[in-house]
């Protein structure tokens, strides 16, 4: 089959596309015959070995995982013997990363708690650009916001992969939404349902008089303190993405505003989820959240793919038709 294969860490250029071994599912495995991917920060993360902390989980001196790759969507093509929730000619969806990666590649064979049934209301494509960046926010929001009906919510990068995602989602849950986004953006935050929308490029919305129940940090790179200064004294902020300094800041002086006083500031890192993966599904399938994919490349086109991705820019995802 053919695959995109990784052997060091470095630019987008050093993604190869090869012809490998068609896995082989084992007993607890689902084959799954891939129609699409997306590209996520997690598999930027993977491609260039930075931060460095990462390569503690992804490989030292190079990749640990050779086909890179998180979401996808596709067919089930075989199964094991011990699967028990799907079967052959399945369409699937799914986050291979807490699984070993691999969806960048005609075939992946991964174990069934990584898939969940594809919406029945989005095509292939729709359904690859979903599961990181929908999970992110979801998590972010739930399980680390506490996102309450009514609250106001301001989601820092609101035109993103996770920030599409963010901004729908904190309406499904009933909240007040404030997006910010750049100039071109506006208009699309606006149709995905946001209240009140801010060009980041005419104001900061940090020094507005204007405070938040929650604050989900998509991208930016604010210091913590302005993030503090824009939550109410019962606040959350957390953060999901942006700068290196943004994250680091929130790793190592969240925990110490948190503890001393009311607001509380805190990192998240998405974890794959097979209960929360369908908690999307039925989202999108009831009409609550829609993917936004901005543009579409072919497997052999990845290393474009990931150059686009890379500037930073996209409206909604980036997806790869395999």
């Amino acid at each position: 089959m053919k695959a995109i294969v990784c052997k060091r860490y470095g630019t987008p250029d050093v993604l190869e596309l090869l012809e490998v071994d068609k896995p082989v599912p084992k007993d607890d495995q689902v084959l799954v015959k891939v129609h699409a991917a997306s590209v996520n920060f997690g598999d930027l993360v993977l491609l260039k070995g930075e931060p460095y902390l990462a390569r503690l989980a992804f490989g030292l001196t190079k990749p640990k995982y050779p086909i890179p790759g998180g979401d996808m969507a596709g067919q089930v093509e075989a199964v094991g013997k011990d699967v028990r929730e799907f079967k052959v000619g399945d369409e699937v969806f799914g986050d291979l990363s807490g699984s070993g990666w691999g969806s960048y590649a005609e075939y992946a064979a991964v174990p069934e708690s990584a898939l969940a049934k594809k919406p029945a209301n989005v095509t292939y494509e729709e359904a690859a650009a979903v599961p990181m960046a929908a999970v992110t926010a979801l998590q972010g929001m739930r399980d680390k916001g506490k996102i309450q009906s009514g609250q106001k919510v301001l989601i820092n990068g609101a035109s993103g992969g996770v920030g599409t995602f963010a901004v729908q989602l904190a309406k499904s849950f009933g909240a007040e939404v404030t997006a910010v986004c750049s100039t071109r953006n506006v208009e699309i935050a606006r149709l995905l349902g946001a209240d009140h929308v801010i060009d980041y490029k005419k104001e900061d919305f940090t020094l507005r008089s204007e405070q938040y129940d929650l604050i989900l940090g998509v991208n930016g790179n604010h210091p913590i303190s302005a993030y503090k200064r824009a939550l109410k004294p019962e606040g959350r902020f957390v953060h999901v993405g942006g700068s290196e300094s943004q994250m680091f800041q929130t790793m190592l002086l969240g925990p110490w505003i948190s503890m001393t006083g009311s607001r509380k500031m805190s990192n998240m890192l998405q974890r794959a989820n097979q209960h929360d993966l369908n908690v999307i599904k039925n989202l999108i399938e009831a009409g609550k959240i829609k993917p936004v994919i901005d543009r579409r490349y072919q497997l052999s086109e990845i290393s474009e793919a990931f150059r686009y991705f890379a500037e930073g820019h996209a409206q909604g995802k980036v997806v790869i038709t395999v």
